[in-house]
């Protein structure tokens, strides 16, 4: 896996201290890290999948600054994002799976209803209790795993880190087995959240009533969860360079994995309709690789991402990647969420005023020049994975975690 980025030569960095970085980066080894006598954890990464890059940017940021730090992922990420260690356990992800949890899971059914947790429901934390066939699901799923798994944790003498962060508020045992083992050597456990583990699923009791240090990149999380910290997506702007597009004939781009979530329907209705009425291209991506929309993305003059917030409030690493490439992007942003980030450079949409919008971005080359310059220099400001990092760490020093 690529480690994190050296600055792009012209691009605007600020001045920071010197990164340090292991040499071969995601795949460090004990051997290869930097300064191996010093008061640093060793930390483990431990997630699902490494869903939209979020893990693994956490990892390569700790690295960057001197950390020995890994990600051991239970599955491969479906749309291509880089994997450390990763088990490639079954029935994670495949059709038939899928099938089974939207039938059985009270998370998926809760989905698709609508049905999420909110501050007012005096639900929160939200606590996963599934009914008796999704149970003995896991269950069984869980048998079938042990093998590999106590292979795989012997491979990497997994006991041997000392803080172990839980991706998504996921043990490789939904009664949280390792997580027990681990609290009962004396290791230190967090819990990071992200997506919609909060909204839909809720926490995992047994893993819950243990981490001692809970994080959320959704802003809207802060409000189901009494005990919990937000950080900006970590994220490495370095890996774009920004350039200053004005093609004759404007891209509008816009993906998605559920259309649901981020309003598609409506945003490819609109876009077909820009297309008639102006001389611009819509490109709509689905389910595609990470590798072909990024591709696709940087060859754009206007991103829109979402006009729901079903899925999300805002932004997430697909706004980042249009940011950090210089491109005007177009989000629905909550009343709170705008006063929490009231420099931000998105364009504010609804589906009501989607069109407008982006009819005045179409007519107005210096407005698109405008939000493009403003957001790459956003991006870095706030969403710079070491100082994020640095901040939990920061945070784990006050704890004695480190010295």
């Amino acid at each position: 896996m690529t480690p994190y980025s050296e600055t792009p030569k012209g691009s605007r960095r600020p001045q920071r201290e010197p990164s340090i970085r292991s040499p071969k980066g995601f795949n460090a080894s004990p051997e290869e890290t930097i300064n191996p006598k010093s008061l640093h954890p060793r930390i483990l990464h431990i997630a699902p999948f490494n869903t939209a890059g979020l893990p693994a940017a956490f990892v390569k940021a700790e690295q960057a600054l001197g950390y020995e730090s890994r990600l051991i992922t239970f599955s491969p990420n479906e749309f291509g994002f880089e994997e450390d260690l990763c088990l490639d356990l079954p029935w994670m992800n495949g059709r038939t799976f899928r099938a089974m949890r939207n039938v059985l899971s009270s998370a998926s059914r809760r989905s698709k209803k609508g049905l999420e947790a909110t501050a007012s429901s005096g639900k929160v934390p939200l606590v996963w209790k599934p009914h008796f066939l999704e149970a003995n699901l896991i269950a069984w799923r869980e048998r079938l795993w042990r093998p590999k798994i106590e292979e795989a944790l012997k491979r990497l003498d997994f006991f041997s880190f000392d803080i172990y962060q839980f991706d998504g508020g996921m043990d490789f045992y939904r009664q949280g087995g390792i997580a027990k083992a681990l609290q009962e050597r004396g290791k230190k456990i967090v819990c990071c959240y992200f997506g919609s583990d909060l909204r839909t699923r809720g926490v995992l009791s047994a893993l819950d009533e243990i981490s001692e240090i809970n994080f959320t990149v959704e802003f809207d999380h802060l409000q189901l969860h009494p005990e919990i910290h937000y950080l900006f997506f970590p994220f490495d702007p370095w890996r774009f360079q920004p350039v200053e597009r004005n093609n004759t004939r404007l891209r509008l781009f816009h993906s998605a994995t559920n259309r649901r979530y981020k309003g598609s329907n409506h945003i490819i209705e609109i876009g077909q309709r820009l297309e008639e009425e102006f001389e611009v291209d819509f490109v709509f991506m689905e389910n595609t690789s990470h590798e072909q929309v990024l591709t696709a993305k940087q060859h754009s003059d206007i991103v829109i991402d979402q006009i729901t917030n079903m899925g999300g409030v805002g932004y997430g690493i697909s706004s980042l990647e249009a940011l950090s490439m210089g491109i005007p992007v177009c989000t629905r942003l909550t009343p709170e969420y705008e006063a929490f980030i009231p420099d931000h450079p998105f364009v504010h949409v609804t589906p009501d005023t989607l069109y407008d919008q982006l009819v005045a971005l179409i007519r107005d080359p210096a407005l698109r020049l405008h939000h493009g310059r403003h957001s790459r220099e956003w991006v870095e400001a706030h969403h710079d994975a070491r100082n994020i990092v640095r901040h939990m760490h920061a945070m784990y020093k006050e704890r004695g975690w480190e010295g």
